[in-house]
């Protein structure tokens, strides 16, 4: 186990690196992203194979993160890297952090590798969890996964077909998912982890799975997601998205509310 972080941080530094000089030529620095989705879907096979797991629940955890990370790098990879589109987060982080820019990048680009490591931990648990595959709450794990995934993938289909019509170029998503948060994609995001914790479920170590969705929901909520998303729709939609704080719930998922006068 010891061999696996050391190769798994050698790794990772190196990939980092390589990944923080490719954006800087690209200008394009939303490619950090790419680093945390792919390389956590990496992390988990390599350990698969490496450790020959062949359970059939390590083979379903392996299945529902593979397919998690595939999903949200295409995605990101097309969105970001392709269309040649700055995330509006790093647009103002550059801005804010001025001529230490480039060095602070870098620096974010390393910490993604402390990021897979600490979402890899509630995989690597369920994966090694020696009770037998079958139980009811293992299969409500599969159903939470996939259902996340799908309602993630979707929330982000619903807003890329809005941005698509110039005539939404100032204007606020309200249509599908969006009219209940105003952060659907991070609502299920957060939701997906609570299948390793119930994949997890009868493992000596269960409660080092719970690192999944309390971590994702502070960072979300608190830290890389929300607090820049709001700031950077406050400045590009004005009024407009003022009235949709008013009237629709952060993350959670809800009716709408009538303004208060």
């Amino acid at each position: 186990m010891l061999l696996f972080w050391i190769g798994f941080f050698s790794l990772g530094f190196l990939v980092a690196t390589i990944a923080y000089i490719f954006a800087r030529k690209r200008g394009i620095m939303a490619i950090v992203d790419i680093i945390w989705t792919g390389g956590l879907g990496f992390s988990a096979l390599t350990y698969f194979i490496l450790f020959d797991l062949d359970s059939i629940r390590s083979r379903f955890v392996l299945i529902i993160i593979l397919a998690w990370s595939l999903r949200l790098s295409f995605y990101l990879f097309r969105d970001r890297v392709l269309k040649g589109h700055e995330d509006p987060r790093y647009k103002s982080l550059a801005e804010y952090w001025g001529e230490k820019a480039p060095i602070r990048f870098y620096f974010l680009f390393l910490l993604q590798i402390l990021f897979i490591a600490l979402f890899l931990i509630p995989v690597l648990v369920a994966m090694d969890n020696p009770k037998p595959f079958g139980h009811l709450t293992d299969i409500i794990a599969l159903g939470v996964a996939f259902m996340s995934m799908l309602g993630e993938a979707l929330a982000d289909r619903q807003l890329a077909a809005f941005r698509a019509q110039p005539s939404n170029r100032l204007g606020v998503c309200r249509s599908g998912l969006w009219r209940y948060s105003r952060h659907p994609n991070y609502f299920f995001e957060w939701l997906y982890w609570f299948a390793y914790t119930l994949l997890a479920l009868g493992s000596s170590l269960a409660w080092l799975s719970w690192i999944g969705p309390l971590a994702m929901y502070l960072f979300l909520r608190f830290v890389t997601g929300v607090p820049y998303a709001e700031r950077s729709s406050l400045k590009s939609r004005g009024e407009a998205y003022r009235h949709y704080q008013a009237t629709t719930n952060t993350f959670f998922p809800w009716t709408p509310r009538k303004p208060q006068a």
